[in-house]
Parts: C-alpha cells; structure tokens; sequence
C-alpha cells in the first residue's frame, strides 16, 4: 500500500510516497528559511501563505518521481504545530482523499518524528525510550509499542531547540538559530564557561531550560561591556551546547535506567546535532538509533510511515483536523477495524 505524507505543521512544507512493502519511494522538502529570516523567527501567517503554493505542486511532484499516479491513503499531520498552517495540508488531504476516494489519516507531529527511525534499514524495535527533542519539545517517552506512550519527563519552560534559537540571537547569529550556535561551537572550547546544568539535582526526569539562557544572557553582556563579545562568541557557543547537551544526555540514561529499556531513541529537529549523538552513544550501554539527518528536522516522510501504521486509525473523507496542542501521551493504540 501506498501512502502519500503531508507535513505543513511550521515553516516547512514536506510530502513523501511510502511503500508498505518498498519503504520511501519518493520525497521532497521545501524549507521557508528565506521569507522568516527577515523577521527573525516564524510568522504564521507568512507560513501558511506559503504552504498554499508549494504544497500542491510537491504533491504532483513526488507522485511523479515515484511513478504512481495515485496514493492509496493519505496522512497529513494534524497537530501539534500552527494552526493556520495545519489546515492548509488538512484541506489539501481532505480534498485529495475526496477526489481520489482513499483513506484519510491524521498524524500526530511528534509521533511523526518519534517513528522516523522506522524508514531507516534497522529500525528500532519496541519498547524503547525516546528524547524528542525540538524548537517546540523536549520529552522523554517511554515507548511500549505503538500508541502506548508513558511520559517520563518534559521541560517546565523552554524547550531546548527554542533555548538553542534564543541563545544563537544573544549572539547575534542569523535564523534559524540552532543549526548557526551548532557550527559555531566546533570553533570554540565548551570549558570556557562554567554554565549550569539545570534540574540534574533533583529528583524526576523533567527538563528547564530557563536558567541556562539566563545564565548565557548574563556572560554575553559582560563581554560585551569588557568589548571581547566577538572573541569570546564561539567559546560561549560551545559552552552552552556542552551545558545543553549534558543535561539531555544525563536525563535520558536516568530515564533509561529507570524504565529499564536497553533501546534509545534520538529523534525532532535537536536530534540532528553531532554532539548530542555522540555523546549519548558513547555513554549509553544499550542501543541507540537516529533517523538520517534529513528526517530529523519537519518532513513528509515521516508522516507517511505514521500514516501507513495507523491506517485503522482513517477519519471520514472529508473532516478535517486541526490541533495547535495535542498531548502526546493522550495517543491510543491504532482502533481495530470491524
């Protein structure tokens, strides 16, 4: 079976072909990095403007590529995520699955990325424990199998993708601000400052973020009164990821252990940085797995794969569903057809 995946949760408009039985047929990704780096960060409207005009052209586009002329389902991501944006890939599957008359499924963001291991060759099997990690998320979830999802720990402020964005503007870097702080860092020694490592003392799996920003604004505005910023921008770069990733990678063995799972998996947008999956596999007794780069970050792919995993899960042709917050634990296992 073939289904085709539709992401328009944010400021990326991805759509991909998966085959139940051939895996990824074909993909394409079109990023808006351009028309928000002006602003400085996402403008909502702007996205989903945009999401207008590409979505349907990528749609023909993979479709092409793949050599099939119609999909036999359709997952679109439902939530969480902007929901002026969410509706346009809702509509656009709820239009499709009318003209076409195919199954309709609405995915869950994070589960997309949660599941996007699974087009990789070894995927990971259940249970595991997963860190999603993103600009809008940092969970830990144990994962039993699919649907059965225990959260172990969450942030209580920022996420820390959003701490990466905040942290790469106090320096001055350009958008989107992670991927910038990221490259940054490998020029800078990350003992240059002693930052903290927010909630490691206390009991509990739950993340914050909050302290650690406060504490980079702090040294980024005496450098800049001393008049050394410049010098010292890559070192505090590379402090902060070292702070940032100590606490991820800390919290999610705590959280393994805990759980007793041998398997962990990395996934969201973080998930792409170097130093984060280095560290938590030399440290990590167990096994731990990754989607390719590619699929860390927003994308049709991973849509698709939810989507063929919860076909029973088809809404009524035509509904449309749209969620700006949508708990992750509140999932259910696929509903058994009659």
């Amino acid at each position: 079976m073939n289904v085709l995946g539709i992401e328009t949760s944010c400021d990326e408009t991805g759509v991909a072909l998966y085959s139940t039985e051939h895996g990824l047929l074909a993909d394409a990704l079109h990023s808006q990095v351009d028309l928000h780096a002006v602003y400085g960060g996402v403008v909502p409207e702007i996205a989903s403007r945009d999401h207008v005009r590409r979505l349907l052209p990528l749609v023909k586009q993979v479709l092409s590529h793949a050599g099939v002329e119609r999909p036999d389902a359709i997952a679109y991501t439902a939530g969480p995520g902007l929901v002026g944006a969410l509706m346009v890939g809702g509509g656009m599957a709820a239009g499709l699955g009318l003209a076409w008359d195919c199954p309709v499924v609405p995915v869950h963001h994070m589960e997309g990325h949660l599941l996007a291991p699974m087009l990789e060759d070894d995927p990971p099997a259940f249970p595991f424990l997963a860190l999603l990690v993103s600009g809008g998320h940092s969970m830990l979830i144990s994962v039993h199998a699919l649907g059965e999802y225990e959260l172990l720990g969450s942030t209580l402020d920022d996420a820390v993708g959003e701490a990466f964005d905040k942290t790469a503007k106090l320096l001055g870097l350009g958008y989107p601000g992670g991927p910038a702080l990221a490259a940054l860092a490998e020029h800078g020694n990350d003992a240059a400052f002693d930052f903290p490592r927010p909630m490691l003392n206390r009991p509990g799996h739950d993340f914050s973020f909050s302290g650690l920003k406060t504490a980079v604004m702090i040294e980024v505005r005496k450098a800049a009164e001393r008049g050394d910023l410049d010098s010292c921008r890559a070192d505090i770069a590379a402090s902060f990821q070292r702070a940032a990733v100590d606490t991820l990678v800390e919290k999610a063995l705590r959280a393994a252990r805990h759980a007793g799972l041998e398997r962990i998996v990395v996934a969201g947008g973080v998930g792409a940085n170097r130093l984060l999956r280095k560290e938590i596999a030399d440290r990590f007794p167990g096994e731990v797995y990754y989607p390719r780069m590619a699929w860390c970050t927003d994308n049709g792919a991973m849509i698709a794969v939810a989507g063929a995993m919860r076909l029973a899960d088809a809404r009524p042709i035509g509904e449309i569903r749209a969620q700006a917050r949508w708990p992750l634990d509140s999932l259910a296992a696929p509903t058994t057809s009659d």
